[in-house]
């Protein structure tokens, strides 16, 4: 009986060891590919995605109560998830200083000849065929939240891909443990029934 439990320990070490090398290579290979995706899109930071320079244009945008980025992507290439991170939060200042402030919720649905918006179709500027025009600031803030959305995706993915890591290292130590400490019973088990076969014929 003794031998199946060692022969069971044995096996689970294995898994353990198996399941966490899967892990680090499925992590490693998911950042990697995270980054790879992010080269493709050639984005590059603009001189102004630094703290002090976004402040600045936010202060002479007349933006209050909003929380500005603390990191740099100023004329760097985006190719962590990061660094995406970092440029999606100033896409969102950006977008704001488009808007006058005002997130898409915030904004009027309709264009009116003198900029403000309007909520209401009468009061709408209107199209040739009479339909009203859409507020053209809403438009800007849905291209920027798809696409901060798709860089903050980024990042989220290569945070999986280091968990995945940090979880394949843990398994692959528990493993090495659990198969050492079993190889010890192992040995112990032989070493008794070896001091016991002499015994035996002695007597």
């Amino acid at each position: 009986m003794s031998r199946l439990f060692v022969l069971g320990g044995v096996i689970a070490s294995v898994v353990l060891i198996v399941a966490g090398f899967g892990c680090i290579a499925i992590g490693a290979v998911g950042r990697s590919d995270v980054a790879d995706k992010l080269e493709q899109e050639d984005i590059t930071g603009s001189p102004d995605m630094t703290p002090q320079a976004i402040a600045r244009q936010a202060e002479a945008g007349g933006l209050t109560d909003v929380e500005l980025p603390t990191c740099s992507v100023a004329d760097e290439p985006v190719d962590t998830g990061g660094e995406a991170k970092c440029f999606a939060e100033y896409m969102r200042i950006h977008a704001l200083e488009a808007t006058g402030g005002q997130t898409y919720a915030q904004m009027p649905r309709f264009a009116t000849e003198d900029g403000r918006g309007t909520n209401d179709e009468a009061e709408a500027q209107k199209r040739p065929d009479g339909s009203p025009v859409d507020n053209p600031a809403r438009t800007v803030w849905v291209t920027e939240t798809a696409l901060a959305t798709a860089l903050n995706t980024s990042y989220f993915a290569q945070q999986v891909a280091l968990f995945s890591i940090v979880m394949g290292v843990a398994l692959l130590l528990t493993g090495i443990g659990f198969l050492v400490l079993t190889l010890g019973v192992l040995r112990r088990e032989g070493a008794r029934g070896g001091a016991a076969r002499p015994a035996a014929t002695s007597a």
